[in-house]
């Protein structure tokens, strides 16, 4: 009997000792290191592979299948449990989001296989790869269905939350590194709120939503899946905010090719073969650097411009892109830069007439009818006109008072517009109750330029826009 009762006793002192041993590793964090070291001891009985995943490939071009890891393994439960974690803004700026930081292992489960994540960074050009590590013995059996499952899961979670988009400019030397420096592209801009007659905007609307859905089409009629646009006015009819308005459109990301620094025609190919797909490239005044290049100013060539417009580059590197270059006048462009197949759409952005102050209107001051608006129609028709950036900084300056708002765009229109003096064929004057008894806070353009010191050349202006696909 007494036996029995020491047997019993011992079974409870080791019960006992297992568990505050179990305490002990937990409570002082031990535990990690009792678990790395078993890991050793079955690694040290098993053959690996490792399988490396760079974030640019040997010609510096953007790997997606890195992108999606990244995604992937930032979803993973077990990146709690690695010892160095960065915490980042989520797209909710409220969210808070985990990330594995450089040189730090994650674990995942796969049909009974167990995989090992290693994130690693070039401390000479600062590119990112991950090192998968799988036994031999699983990698034929589940390393196909596993990145099938990664495909998978990536869709799930950008299918659950609104793409993040990113704007992407242009870098200077970059010392090997990729020349695209990213920031997240917040722009408000839709094509809603940009000044534009509802007919041009629907057609534009229609034409890009052809486009997404377009892509067996072009594939069997043996063309790229891109599309390119031409958007040409003076500065200020707001070319800039129509591309953000296409981006958000589109949930595409934005390249801003800074002419300014490609070294030449080879650098230019480069910055191209980098973007990815669902993505707008643009590149702005393009015939100021024409221009610049005629007087031998410039490092890039014409041809240079045309290849990177349409040549064998753009059509093997060039899917599901869309093209924007800007322009101040094509009047004096070389037609052949301009041909179909370089340019597939032409808008034309005219400086501001009636019917976009009437969207300005709606937009900055949230009102669709006014008693000042025949005023302001007549004016425009005397020949009167600023562009809308400018209406539009008056009307932000005096967003409280819509008469006061109004009633500074009448006399910028008289003062400042290209029909100076238009003021004295206006039979109708604005009589004292017209406007409001507050103090007027910037009444003519003059007072935004003196603010903001903006001095602009004024050139000859056309007041009829329009969508031209090329024939």
């Amino acid at each position: 009997m007494m036996i029995i009762w020491n047997i019993i006793f011992l079974i409870i002192l080791i019960i006992f000792v297992i568990f505050f041993f179990r305490v002990f590793l937990f409570k002082t964090g031990l535990i990690h290191t009792f678990n790395k070291f078993i890991t050793t001891i079955q690694d040290s009985f098993q053959v690996y592979q490792y399988l490396k995943v760079p974030e640019f490939n040997e010609n510096m071009q953007y790997n997606l299948l890195y992108g999606k890891l990244s995604l992937y393994l930032n979803s993973l439960p077990s990146i709690e449990d690695s010892d160095c974690i960065n915490l980042v803004t989520g797209t909710n700026q409220n969210d808070i989001v985990l990330s594995l930081h450089a040189n730090q292992t994650i674990h995942d489960s796969f049909l009974g296989a167990r995989l090992f994540w290693l994130s690693q960074q070039n401390e000479l050009d600062r590119t990112g790869s991950f090192l998968l590590k799988i036994r031999k013995a699983d990698k034929r059996r589940v390393l196909r269905p596993y990145f099938n499952h990664i495909h998978a899961i990536v869709d799930e979670i950008e299918n659950q939350r609104k793409r993040e988009l990113r704007l992407f400019i242009t870098a200077g030397d970059s010392a090997g590194k990729s020349r695209w420096r990213s920031t997240p592209f917040t722009h408000p801009s839709t094509f809603e709120t940009i000044a534009m007659e509802s007919d041009l905007k629907d057609k534009i609307k229609s034409d890009l939503e052809s486009f997404l859905k377009a892509k067996q089409y072009y594939r069997r009629i043996g063309r790229v899946w891109k599309r390119s646009f031409l958007l040409y006015g003076p500065s200020g009819t707001g070319k800039s905010s129509f591309v953000a308005a296409m981006a958000n459109f589109l949930s595409y990301d934005v390249y801003d090719v800074d002419l300014s620094k490609v070294k030449g025609d080879s650098d230019l190919k480069f910055l191209f073969v980098e973007t990815t797909p669902k993505s707008i490239i643009v590149v702005e005044d393009l015939d100021r650097f024409i221009e610049e290049k005629s007087k031998l100013t410039s490092s890039f060539s014409v041809s240079g411009i045309q290849n990177f417009m349409d040549g064998i580059l753009s059509t093997c590197c060039g899917e599901e892109r869309v093209m924007v270059f800007t322009m101040s006048n094509k009047e004096q462009i070389d037609p052949i830069l301009l041909r179909p197949g370089r340019v597939d759409v032409h808008i034309h952005f005219p400086v501001c007439d009636f019917s976009a102050f009437k969207s300005l209107a709606i937009n900055y001051l949230g009102i669709k009818e006014h008693k000042l608006f025949p005023q302001v129609e007549e004016i425009f028709r005397q020949g009167s006109s600023l562009s809308h950036s400018e209406i539009g900084e008056l009307m932000i300056a005096n967003r409280d008072s819509p008469t006061r708002a109004i009633r500074s765009v009448i006399g910028a229109l008289k003062t400042d517009g290209d029909g100076r003096g238009s003021e004295e064929k206006i039979q109708r004057q604005i009589r004292d109750d017209d406007v409001d008894s507050a103090p007027e806070r910037f009444n003519t353009v003059k007072d935004l330029r003196r603010i903001y010191s903006l001095f602009r050349k004024r050139s000859s202006r056309r007041s009829q826009a329009s969508i031209s696909p090329m024939p």
